[in-house]
């Protein structure tokens, strides 16, 4: 995945200023930044979710802009799902699967997870760590070679979040290409192979988490993070 000069603003709200980005195969790339620093709209930007005014995104070798097949590839999990509150947990599967139209593999995910007592329950009635299961189930259960997660370990119980961790692991060494946004940063220092720090709608730092820690002088990510902020007068 490719993105080269991307801009976007809404009326005169500049919210991404020239991003330049490849999220190489066999990675997981972490992008952190502060709210508001553009996150979400590149995420968007790469789902077709927003229109950008400048730029390019290529997906698999194409531009985005030429079509919505590249979708096909991408397993996107959000910070926040909106399914309908009605449905059961199977009936979700189902629907997505129909939705999608393509091979799907769930079981593994749902032993993986322990979902089996609530597949027959609506989602309303599940509480916030079983639902960003589920979530991620439905984000995984397509096998796609680009992952976009946004903040995918909320709500987690510890054994959970290992599995998850575990799985992510897992799809980084059969070469997919893994996009994450967290504002755990223990989560960062374990997984990510690059971290791309976004303020104000530029990256501000891209390369390795000990590179970051060097460029601050900090000892952890955390508070290379914090002095970046408080260094640019972000309080």
């Amino acid at each position: 995945m490719i993105i080269r000069d991307l801009h976007k603003a809404y009326r005169k709200n500049e919210v991404l200023k020239g991003i330049d980005l490849v999220i190489p195969d066999g990675c997981i790339t972490a992008v952190l930044g502060p709210n508001g620093s553009g996150k979400t709209t590149l995420i968007k930007s790469i789902l077709g979710m927003v229109l950008y005014q400048q730029g390019e995104i290529e997906v698999g070798g194409s531009n985005i802009k030429n079509g919505w097949q590249y979708r096909r590839d991408i397993g996107y999990l959000p910070q926040i799902a909106h399914f309908p509150e009605n449905l059961k947990v199977r009936e979700l599967i189902r629907m997505m699967k129909d939705i999608r139209n393509q091979p799907a593999s769930d079981s593994g995910l749902i032993s993986l997870f322990g979902l089996e007592p609530y597949l027959d329950k609506p989602l309303r009635y599940l509480s916030g760590g079983t639902r960003q299961k589920v979530n991620i189930l439905v984000a995984f259960m397509f096998d796609c070679h680009y992952l976009v997660l946004d903040e995918p370990t909320v709500g987690l119980d510890p054994l959970a979040l290992i599995r998850f961790k575990d799985l992510l692991l897992g799809k980084k060494e059969t070469g997919r290409a893994i996009l994450l946004t967290t504002h755990m940063v223990n989560l960062v220092e374990e997984l990510a192979d690059e971290v791309i720090f976004i303020l104000e709608g530029k990256i501000y730092f891209q390369g390795k988490v000990e590179e970051l820690k060097a460029k601050s002088r900090e000892q952890n990510l955390e508070r290379a993070i914090a002095g970046i902020l408080m260094q640019e007068g972000h309080v």
